[in-house]
């Protein structure tokens, strides 16, 4: 027979055990979150999506408007000033957001201390933005994901708005010319704006391109470009570095300087923001379908 006393020190026992695993549990949901992002594309989800001060600090090129959609709003946020595990660790995060394209050596370090870390690895398409959304929602809670939702039921109701303008329009033959020796060809970011903005990219179609890839020189000469899409402040500025670069100074398109101009994020966007290029593209493109706009 187990005596009265010791029966009492067992029930309390487990009743401190149990408030003290219902505390833990609180604890853990009322975690705080501390995120770093370590890429601008990854940058423009967080901003999208978390809470100021769950935001511990942003990529050195956050607000470089050359390179990111949300370069005002970055500047409320620190910046990483060095490309070191270190300079991430300083920041105390709970969770840490790059890219397939970041630096392996830098994420697997910051991981092996415990960090949690989250690669983006797909960003080809808007679908690809609309899981990327997600994914960190979940990370960041309840208030970040009904964020996500928000964003993707907007980003939808452009693109569908932007394809009915398009409809029945003839297609206009494109390349993205680049001084870095490779163009864009199918599953790129270009590809999809492409995809979106009423544009046939030559480069896939014609060049049979997959990704970013050293340019056909000799072939390209042949191919039908209506237009160059480039980024710059003026046609003259966007044409002066292909003076003398083969092919593209030798192609029709830069002889008679048939050019449209995007903001130069737009190129490279990875987020959800890559919906503003469609529309400035199509725009730059299709103009008629846009008249009504300026009547």
């Amino acid at each position: 027979m187990i005596h009265p006393r010791l029966s009492r020190l067992r029930l309390l026992a487990g009743l401190l055990l149990a408030g003290l695993a219902s505390l833990a549990c609180a604890a853990e949901e009322g975690r705080e979150i501390r995120v770093v992002s370590q890429t601008v594309g990854t940058d423009e989800l967080l901003l999208a999506l978390a809470e100021p001060e769950q935001i511990a600090c942003l990529s050195h090129l956050s607000r470089e408007p050359a390179f990111s959609a949300v370069a005002e709003e970055a500047r409320a946020y620190p910046q990483l000033n060095r490309g070191d595990a270190e300079t991430i660790l300083k920041h105390r995060p709970t969770l840490v957001l790059g890219a397939d394209y970041s630096r392996i050596e830098l994420l697997d370090r910051v991981e092996a201390t415990g960090v949690r870390v989250i690669r983006i690895s797909r960003y080809a398409t808007l679908q690809d933005a609309f899981a990327n959304l997600r994914m960190i929602a979940a990370e960041l809670g309840p208030a970040a994901k009904d964020r996500a939702e928000r964003i993707i039921a907007r980003s939808e109701a452009r693109v569908t708005r932007l394809r009915e303008r398009l409809a029945g329009r003839e297609p206009v033959r494109v390349i993205a010319p680049s001084t870095y020796g490779v163009i864009g060809g199918a599953q790129t970011t270009f590809q999809d704006m492409c995809d979106h903005a009423g544009a046939i990219n030559l480069a896939s179609t014609l060049g049979g391109l997959v990704g970013h890839q050293p340019p056909p020189v000799e072939q390209m000469l042949t191919w039908p470009v209506d237009r160059f899409v480039m980024s710059a402040e003026s046609i003259d500025e966007a044409l002066e570095p292909y003076a003398k670069l083969s092919p593209y100074r030798h192609m029709a398109a830069y002889r008679e300087r048939r050019v449209a101009l995007i903001a130069p994020y737009m190129l490279s966007s990875v987020s959800h923001h890559r919906v503003d290029g469609y529309e400035a593209l199509a725009r730059e493109l299709h103009p008629e379908a846009f008249a009504e706009d300026v009547e």
